[in-house]
């Protein structure tokens, strides 16, 4: 729960201190604009906001670990969804909207995630998890697109280094195998995701893992 609370209020403070001429800058996703980045976290703050109302009966089906799923392929920003987030972006016209709007729903998330039970099963995607398993899922999301936002903004403040660590402890347990001692946690997220490619010397440390990344998680 501090985690989660912690790194919400880091990537929302991040965002609010950005000028506007940062909107328009290209975000680490591909496809998107730092605009579009925004306006995809408003979506997840509703996300969160939805989850944590919904209450789910019988055992959990899955983990903070096992909640994410390892796909074929990066995204291209070509999804529908993805497509319709870009469109949603544009049309707050001003970065100022945008602010307002993320301040607005992700407070009152961060509020939820506060007053929550964490032994709570809750339902989403399909699975049952427990609001604690959730929100430390969540800990990998705000912490991913946090470094998305400040991949090409020099100077703004990335995430908090407790999320980055367990964030690359999550990871490792999708891949199955530890990381090399010599990555940073943030270089071992953005190799590991396939944010970025890795240089030559980083795949000789990674060995056999080098075949096995990028980790595209969704």
């Amino acid at each position: 729960m501090h985690l989660f609370s912690r790194s919400w209020t880091a990537l929302r403070t991040a965002v609010a201190e950005l000028p506007d001429e940062s909107f328009e800058r290209p975000s680490g996703c591909t496809g998107w604009l730092v605009r579009d980045l925004v306006c995809h976290l408003i979506i997840d703050a509703q996300d969160v906001l939805i989850t944590l109302a919904t209450p789910a009966d019988g055992e959990p089906t899955v983990n903070a670990v096992t909640y994410w799923n390892v796909l074929d392929q990066p995204p291209t920003g070509e999804d529908p969804l993805d497509a319709l987030t870009v469109r949603l972006a544009a049309a707050y016209e001003e970065p100022r909207l945008l602010k307002f709007h993320l301040d607005d729903v992700g407070s009152a998330a961060g509020r939820a995630a506060e007053l929550a039970d964490l032994d709570l099963r809750v339902g989403t995607r399909d699975e049952v998890l427990t609001v604690g398993d959730y929100l430390a899922a969540y800990v990998m999301e705000w912490t991913l697109h946090h470094l998305d936002l400040i991949a090409h903004l020099p100077g703004v403040t990335g995430p908090p280094a407790e999320g980055l660590a367990r964030s690359r402890a999550m990871l490792e347990e999708i891949a199955g195998v530890p990381f090399p001692a010599s990555f940073t946690d943030e270089d071992a997220l953005l190799v590991g995701t396939g944010r970025r490619a890795p240089s030559e010397t980083e795949k000789a440390a990674l060995g056999e893992l080098a075949t096995r990344v990028p980790f595209v998680l969704g």
